[in-house]
């Protein structure tokens, strides 16, 4: 995240060059002055928290990030940020546990902003077959579990090609968030065996979706993952958090997990 301990005008030129923006363009779509946007992103102007918040929303910043430009421009933060066990989020909360419970016998989490992992469905327990006790010790990190030696990663049949998918998707949550904490798991995951060698152009040319491949003691099992986000969210703790459904990608994984899926819950899998 960037600092609010630097003027309001430097994290907006931050995010404005992160967008890849022109000072033109960004004043053209805020319907302000190429000048006026020069003066406050070099301190010579103060904006207002109306037009903090319209520069905000134009850059797609995000809330977290709003919070502090305000805080630097010397306004009170305007997203709060509360717990999912909050009575505010009651219902979100219901409708993310229905989502969840409704993906049963197949695997679904709601994961945070670093893929930490705070509610799960706790469905087919045979993916964590052999994983590092400490792996699935609260907070699980859903990254490290999928990509980690001593995760589920050694049985994983198409690791170059899932690992691929899985870092870009990383990166480009570091290029909207500028989060510091995402580029050190991206650091700590790129350090992870399994990178050697691209993943076969054949192999993505004949899919539609990136599929997840892993052996288990139901047999190898083939995913493919959705991620879904809250549309319109106005607290903190609703914007950065996304819920993965995995859906058979074959009938024969389908028909294994229907008939052999089990309900034990493996350690730290809330």
């Amino acid at each position: 995240m960037l600092r609010s301990t630097r003027s309001v005008g430097t994290l907006l030129r931050a995010w404005r060059r992160r967008r890849r923006l022109t000072q033109e363009r960004l004043a053209l779509e805020c319907e302000i002055s190429p000048r006026h946007l020069s003066f406050v992103e070099t301190g010579r102007a103060q904006p207002s928290r109306r037009l903090v918040l319209h520069l905000s929303e134009e850059l797609e910043v995000p809330l977290r990030e709003r919070n502090a430009l305000l805080v630097a421009a010397g306004f009170a933060p305007m997203f709060p940020e509360r717990g999912l066990d909050d009575g505010a989020l009651a219902v979100p909360r219901r409708a993310i546990d229905l989502v969840l419970e409704a993906q049963k016998p197949f695997p679904a989490f709601a994961i945070d902003r670093h893929w930490n992992v705070i509610a799960s469905n706790r469905a087919l327990q045979e993916l964590y077959e052999g994983v590092a006790p400490e792996l699935l010790t609260a907070p699980v990190n859903a990254l490290r579990l999928s990509l980690h030696p001593r995760g589920v990663a050694p049985r994983v049949e198409n690791l170059a090609e899932w690992r691929a998918h899985l870092l870009a998707r990383l990166r480009r949550q570091i290029d909207l968030t500028a989060d510091p904490a995402l580029e050190a798991l991206l650091k700590e995951a790129m350090s992870y065996p399994g990178g050697a060698g691209d993943p076969s152009t054949d192999d993505l040319a004949a899919a539609v979706l990136v599929p997840l491949r892993i052996r288990t003691s139901l047999g190898v099992l083939s995913f493919f993952s959705t991620t879904t986000v809250f549309g319109t969210p106005v607290d903190v703790t609703l914007a950065e958090l996304a819920i993965e459904q995995f859906f058979p990608a074959d009938a024969a994984t389908a028909e294994a997990v229907r008939r052999g899926g089990t309900a034990v819950v493996a350690p730290g899998i809330v």
